[in-house]
């Protein structure tokens, strides 16, 4: 347990702060933060999920960085309540949108990411 707590700790913080940051950067309708903190997370995950069920990686370091850190970096509860602000604002075509490609790209940079890590495990 110390070890996911250690890397959510990580996690979270590496979230808010390169969120602001891409915040500060862009600006628009789009929740462009979220969206590539959760598809560079889904692409680690993957890979990691990989090395992990293949034994290349040990059981702390798992849960470190898979379940911890990544789990506080990647945020689900963000994305939802970003969704119904745009719905709120009747944005719908950016909110399907959002959804849309976050579902989306969030599985392919999982898939690419899983693939890196069968060549790497290989």
């Amino acid at each position: 347990m110390l070890f996911v707590g250690i890397g959510g700790i990580f996690g979270a913080i590496m979230r808010f702060q390169l969120g602001k940051w891409i915040t500060a950067k862009t600006s628009g309708v789009f929740p462009i933060g979220t969206f590539i903190i959760n598809i560079t997370g889904s692409f680690v995950l993957g890979l990691l999920a990989v090395l992990h069920l293949e034994k290349e990686i040990p059981e702390w370091f798992w849960l470190l960085c898979g379940t911890g850190f990544i789990g506080a970096y990647t945020t689900f509860s963000t994305f939802g309540y970003e969704t119904i602000q745009m719905l709120q604002k009747r944005e719908t075509k950016y909110a399907v949108l959002y959804v849309s490609i976050s579902v989306f790209f969030g599985i392919i940079f999982a898939w690419v990411g899983s693939i890196i890590g069968i060549k790497f495990s290989s």
